[in-house]
């Protein structure tokens, strides 16, 4: 990764629409700067979106940012992300705007998950917030699947799913369930289900949709007593019963998210049954 290059200018730099050989590059600027997504998240994201990258004079990535279609309403944008050694220089804005104008020239609403200092940049932009999210960190400890289900194929969820998500997201969720290591959860009377993925550093819990508290504290629960180690789950804030659970399970809050949407102000699905989401980068 190169740190900067004397007297380049940073927006001189080439773009570069991403594809399956810059994984690797993506990989090491997510890693540097302490994030969780690991090769299969971004292969994921790659194929099912437009990704962007701005290469550095030695050839490696120091920026990215990227947007994921979820058709026919809205779309996610991701992983605008800048080294260290790079930033202020006006490649994530640069980023930003390619990716904002890819998922409005499809005619969908540009969503996207931010933190506090991200907010404050997307709000003059015209980004309105949707719902508080918090990230909650823990520990699994467990090693058995418990008493639930596991999620058969992501045809057994798509249409409670696509009623939560406002969208289509089958491919998405058929990807996640063929992770190697990942515990998928249904509830047996179909009210919901759970999904997670190993990250670089902990397991990713989420989604969680369910279509009411009971169903969703049974889910979080079985996941719990059915991973190991480190793991990590983004709550929206109005789900105080699941935040309850968490904290008896020693889980500690993290940092805040604040959902936002270009000129909207709600979600297009219905948020009630969405008790976690899968992670900002996915939505």
């Amino acid at each position: 990764m190169a740190a900067t290059e004397g007297d380049v200018s940073a927006l001189d730099l080439p773009v570069v629409e991403l594809c399956e050989r810059h994984v690797a590059g993506a990989l090491d600027l997510s890693r540097a700067a302490g994030w969780n997504q690991t090769a299969a998240d971004w292969l994921l994201m790659i194929r099912c979106g437009r990704a962007f990258g701005v290469a550095a004079p030695d050839g490696g990535l120091v920026a990215t940012a990227l947007a994921l279609p979820y058709p026919p309403g809205f779309g996610w944008v991701s992983m605008v992300l800048v080294h260290a050694a790079w930033q202020r220089r006006g490649l994530g804005t640069l980023l930003l705007s390619r990716v904002v104008d890819e998922l409005r020239e499809r005619g969908l609403v540009p969503f996207l998950d931010a933190t506090p200092a991200g907010r404050a940049l997307y709000e003059p932009l015209g980004f309105r917030a949707v719902e508080p999210i918090t990230r909650w960190r823990g520990a699994g400890h467990g090693g058995n699947g418990g008493s639930l289900p596991q999620v058969p194929e992501a045809a057994a969820i798509a249409e409670l799913d696509r009623a939560a998500f406002g969208a289509d997201r089958s491919a998405i969720l058929a990807d996640l369930l063929a992770r190697e290591g990942a515990l998928s959860l249904i509830d047996p009377g179909g009210r919901g289900f759970l999904l997670t993925r190993p990250g670089r550093a902990a397991t990713q819990l989420g989604p969680v949709v369910a279509s009411g508290e009971c169903a969703a504290l049974d889910l979080v629960a079985g996941a719990l007593d059915g991973i190991a180690g480190p793991a990590l789950i983004d709550v929206p804030d109005r789900e105080d019963g699941l935040s309850d659970l968490l904290r008896e399970r020693g889980f500690e809050p993290e940092r805040p998210f604040t959902r936002m949407a270009l000129g909207r102000d709600t979600a297009f699905g219905e948020q009630a049954l969405v008790r976690a989401i899968a992670g900002p980068e996915l939505g």
